[in-house]
């Protein structure tokens, strides 16, 4: 009967363990659900910044001011 009891002890340390996985895996879902939400804001940020400095680069004149001739100071 020592089998019986030595499987009765693995299955309750399985059981145990199992339990421990399921509320590890919970606490990685939400944190990656969070980290995904921040990943997004973060990209959201992004692609409006770059909208910000494409509209700044277009309000650039085309050529470049000419620059005063060499003994022709300001």
């Amino acid at each position: 009967m020592g089998n019986l009891q030595d499987l009765s002890e693995r299955v309750d340390r399985l059981v145990l363990r199992h339990e421990e996985l399921k509320r590890s895996n919970a606490l990685l879902e939400a944190r990656l659900a969070a980290v995904t939400a921040e990943r997004d804001s973060l990209v959201s940020r992004l692609a409006a910044a770059r909208a910000r400095i494409d509209a700044l680069i277009e309000r650039l004149p085309a050529t470049p001011p000419a620059a005063p001739a060499p003994g022709e100071g300001a």
